[in-house]
């Protein structure tokens, strides 16, 4: 059994075909198309070079991404305070991978955030960011993980 081999490439060095391809997964992966037809359709290929190379690839993502944080914040339980951390963290491209809101205690709610922060996103600052919300008590960083 022979091992594969597997190429890092710059985006201008692939070929059209499999750009096409990739940008039908995607199409198929958003839920913008139903069909790998309707995907292939719309990013210019045929549903044939679609099926061909659908499983050969694949957009590599590790450089773009820097570290994952778990974040605790605690908020008055009123309508619109977690929207605003949700607009922060979008605003600075953090990705948000989970949200767990704890049931209020007292007009208090605890959430636990799992963000994947930009390499040039530093945590201390989306905390500080985070507990300047007026509604904000409390807001730590409780794990973070470099990748």
């Amino acid at each position: 059994m022979t091992e594969e081999a597997y190429y890092v490439l710059k985006e201008k060095a692939v070929p059209e075909v499999l750009l096409k391809v990739e940008k039908a997964k995607l199409l198929l992966e958003s839920g913008k198309c139903l069909s790998a037809s309707e995907a292939a359709e719309k990013a210019g290929i045929s549903r044939s070079s679609f099926y061909k190379y659908k499983d050969e690839i694949f957009r590599y993502h590790e450089n773009q991404k820097g570290r994952s944080i778990t974040m605790v914040v605690k908020l008055i339980d009123e309508p619109g305070h977690l929207s605003k951390i949700l607009a922060i963290l979008a605003d600075t491209g953090v990705n948000i991978l989970s949200i767990h809101q704890a049931i209020p205690v007292n007009g208090v709610a605890a959430i636990t955030l799992s963000l994947d922060l930009p390499k040039d996103v530093e945590a201390a600052k989306i905390t500080e960011r985070v507990e300047s919300i007026d509604g904000v008590s409390y807001a730590k960083v409780l794990a973070e993980e470099q990748f």
